[in-house]
């Protein structure tokens, strides 16, 4: 199991996941009404972090073909899409950026997994999510366990320390980003031990 540290917003905080060894870090690049919102600015002076042997994801909610074009410049390894784009476009856009792609799916219902079927070819990473983009809400995480072990999978949606235990039979990434604040702001020591703990884990494996 490995570790998605999403929301970053400072540099302190970035280069602890870097320094920890979460395998991805995250950033919110277009998605304003979010307090973990970044500018492109900002984006670009947090990726030009020595990320090591970490990835860099930024995460974009239906973006369009300009801001697309735009974060392609930037020092990321993924985009993670939230939005209706079809497989085809998902094909082009990693042909045309060259970027690996995160295809999120937000569960409310059981049903709702079943939406990795159309990107299981494309995607790199399927990221099954909670409906809430603005408050993560809880939802059943078992469901996953219906879909084939060749599907890399990442699992996000009000998680927290208490739940690898049970995760970690289920998927391959777990992504945190509320349960390691304090005040709306990232606290070093959760990420610290969040991440210390998916590695123990890991290791058990």
């Amino acid at each position: 199991m490995q570790a998605k540290i999403c929301g970053l917003t400072k540099v302190e905080h970035v280069e602890t996941c870097v320094d920890y060894d979460a395998k991805f870090c995250g950033f919110i690049l277009n998605y304003k009404k979010s307090h973990r919102f970044i500018d492109f600015k900002k984006a670009i002076e947090l990726t030009a972090i020595d990320k090591k042997n970490s990835s860099y994801v930024g995460v974009l909610v239906n973006p369009s073909d300009e801001e697309l074009e735009t974060f392609s410049k930037i020092n990321l390894d993924y985009f993670q899409i939230y939005g209706d784009f079809s497989a085809e476009k998902i094909q082009k856009i990693k042909s045309k950026y060259q970027k690996k792609v995160i295809i999120a799916i937000q569960v409310k219902e059981k049903k709702d997994i079943e939406k990795y079927k159309n990107y299981e070819k494309v995607a790199d990473i399927i990221l099954f999510d909670s409906s809430g983009l603005e408050k993560s809400l809880d939802w059943n995480y078992n469901w996953v366990k219906t879909i084939p072990s060749p599907v890399k999978k990442m699992l996000a949606g009000n998680l927290n320390t208490d739940k690898l235990e049970n995760l970690k039979e289920i998927t391959d990434i777990v992504d945190v980003s509320g349960a390691l604040e304090t005040n709306k702001v990232k606290d070093i020591n959760k990420i610290k031990n969040f991440i210390k703990k998916v590695k123990k884990f890991d290791d058990q494996n």
